[in-house]
């Protein structure tokens, strides 16, 4: 497949590098453009001791460490655990974006996404985007059920990239999903069902050929 550019729809951020981290250090190095947009800085929920904005500075250095340029890095501060209050606005910025470029290839959450955030950004990510080809990503901590139907290789140092960006998140390091033996324990696992060393996977949404 001819792809040259990505989008990454990420309901909060750290959900891209979460989901895909390993897959956009692999394509940024094949020299793919990759567009990330992060819809909330779930400024309501961050820890004590930290600046509202800490999210918007983490993310920033998160995605680079991932190699994704700061100027296809977009920020929205929509209110965390309300986007479906602003479903409509969401889905007319995903056709604005849509409209600034040809993209060949967007993930999104996966449609058995329970999180009422991931919800909302995956059912309009589907609308605005139903004409290209769409890989729902995985959150497992998130997902009742998740469709292993497509799988992207990774070598150890995509783990290791994506690792390292979402050490970026200090003010979130008591998540456990963020822990080292997590990330590589995942990437191994789906590595596993394929015959490789590392890999990350992916529900098929939608696929033009």
């Amino acid at each position: 497949m001819d792809i040259k550019n990505i989008l990454v729809l990420a309901p909060h951020t750290d959900d891209g590098e979460l989901g895909l981290g390993g897959t956009i250090s692999k394509f940024i190095e094949e020299g793919k453009n990759v567009i990330y947009v992060a819809f909330s800085t779930a400024d309501q929920s961050v820890p004590k001791g930290y600046p509202k904005n800490i999210l918007s500075i983490e993310v920033k250095a998160a995605t680079q460490k991932l190699g994704i340029k700061p100027e296809n890095l977009l920020i929205y501060h929509y209110e965390v655990r309300k986007l479906n209050y602003v479903r409509q606005e969401i889905l007319e910025e995903l056709v604005r974006i849509k409209k600034s470029c040809h993209f060949d290839l967007v993930f999104m959450p996966s449609l058995h996404d329970i999180h009422q955030d991931h919800t909302t950004v995956a059912q309009e990510g589907l609308r605005a985007f139903k004409n290209t080809t769409i890989l729902g990503y995985e959150l497992i901590w998130n997902n009742l059920t998740f469709n292993t139907d497509c799988f992207i290789k990774l070598d150890a140092k995509h783990v290791q990239k994506k690792y390292e960006a979402l050490q970026e998140y200090k003010s979130q390091g008591f998540r456990d999903y963020l822990s080292k033996e997590f990330v590589y324990s995942l990437a191994k696992a789906r590595g596993v069902q394929v015959g490789c060393e590392y890999a990350e996977a992916f529900e098929v949404v939608r696929l033009f050929l």
